[in-house]
C-alpha cells in the first residue's frame, strides 16, 4: 500500500497486473500467493521471488537487477531515466492514549470518498495526480503518513492536506 505508484506503470506497462497488499512481508506473501505473483516486495525495496522461495532476499533482488543491466546492456542511470519519476514524503502524526485512531481513519476515508479509497491496510487515497496512506504503527504510537506524487513538494502538499484535515 505504501509503494510507489511506479510499481504499477511499470507493471501495466507490460501487460502485466499490479496488486498491492497490506505493508508487512506476510500480507505481501499472502497476497503474492493468492494472485499466483511473478514477483513483489516492499517499498523499503525488500524483493520476494517465488521461483526461489517466498521471503525478501537481497541477494536474489541484488541478482536480478543485475542480470536486466546485463540483458539490456545500460547503465543504471539510463535505467533508471526508463522508470517515472515519483517522490515519496513521509510524515507522521503523534498520537497520545486518548486518540481515536479508528474514527480518525474513518473520517479521513469519508471526506475522501469521492476518491478512489482503499482500506486494507489504513485508508490510502488514490488521486489523479499522487496518493496519500494513512496507518497507525505497529511499533510505535504514530500514524503513518506517506504520500507520493510528481515532485516532493507536491507530495509534501497533499500529506499537509490530509494531516491538517485531521488536526
Amino acid at each position: 500500500m505504501s509503494s510507489t505508484r511506479a510499481l504499477s506503470d511499470v507493471t501495466r506497462s507490460h501487460g502485466g497486473t499490479y496488486s498491492a497488499s497490506a505493508v508487512g512481508e506476510v500480507n505481501v506473501v499472502a497476497e503474492m500467493k493468492r494472485v499466483n505473483a511473478v514477483i513483489g516486495g516492499e517499498g523499503n525495496g525488500g524483493v520476494i521471488y517465488p521461483e526461489c522461495h517466498y521471503g525478501r532476499d537481497a541477494l536474489v533482488g541484488i541478482a536480478l537487477f543485475l542480470s536486466h543491466l546485463a540483458h539490456l546492456d545500460m547503465k543504471v542511470s539510463e535505467l533508471r531515466r526508463t522508470l517515472p519519476d515519483y517522490c515519496i514524503s513521509k510524515n507522521r502524526i503523534d498520537l497520545t492514549p486518548d486518540t481515536d485512531v479508528d474514527a480518525i481513519l474513518a473520517r479521513v476515508k469519508e471526506f475522501y470518498h469521492n476518491e478512489r479509497v482503499n482500506d486494507i491496510d489504513g485508508v490510502k487515497i488514490d488521486f489523479a495526480d499522487g496518493w496519500v496512506h494513512l496507518r497507525k504503527s505497529n511499533t510505535e504510537p504514530i500514524i503513518r503518513v506517506y504520500s507520493e506524487a510528481a515532485t516532493m513538494e507536491e507530495a509534501n502538499a497533499l500529506a499537509q492536506k490530509v494531516m491538517k484535515m485531521v488536526k
